[in-house]
């Protein structure tokens, strides 16, 4: 058994080449071999978002807090908000984020492959963000 202490792994700003705005990341877990899972949760200020990205084994997204966005490649831009629950199925492109005026927060859950938990790719930009 592992108990990690709430509050004990350092809060970090997500990365400039991975995010577009204000984004901080609080690592929940990374479990041991032969565990592939790692959870974070992560807080997005308004208008903030990640970049397009996908997963080789999918991710769930558990709404905590807020109102955001979420979209996957040629589908409809969909709001979302605390309570709701999206899943990616494994290689599909996709981006999630705060609304443009409410700040969103989200339990973020994937598994790596071969090591590898995300793929990231071009930022989304503020027009299509906007769509």
């Amino acid at each position: 058994m592992k108990i990690t202490r709430g509050g004990t792994i350092p809060s970090m700003k997500g990365p400039d080449a991975w995010f577009t705005g204000t984004v901080r990341i609080d690592p929940m877990f990374q479990t041991e071999a032969p565990g592939r899972a790692a959870g974070a949760h992560v807080t997005f200020e308004p208008g903030a978002r990640t970049a397009w990205h996908t997963h080789p084994a999918g991710q769930t997204l558990i709404i905590t807090f807020g109102r955001g966005r979420v979209q996957r490649e040629g589908g409809p831009i969909e709001e979302v908000t605390a309570g709701d629950v999206v899943w990616f199925p494994a290689g599909e492109k996709h981006w999630h984020g705060a609304s443009p005026d409410t700040a969103m927060s989200h339990h973020a859950i994937q598994e790596a492959v071969d090591g590898v938990s995300v793929t990231w790719m071009e930022q989304v930009s503020d027009a299509d963000y906007g769509a």
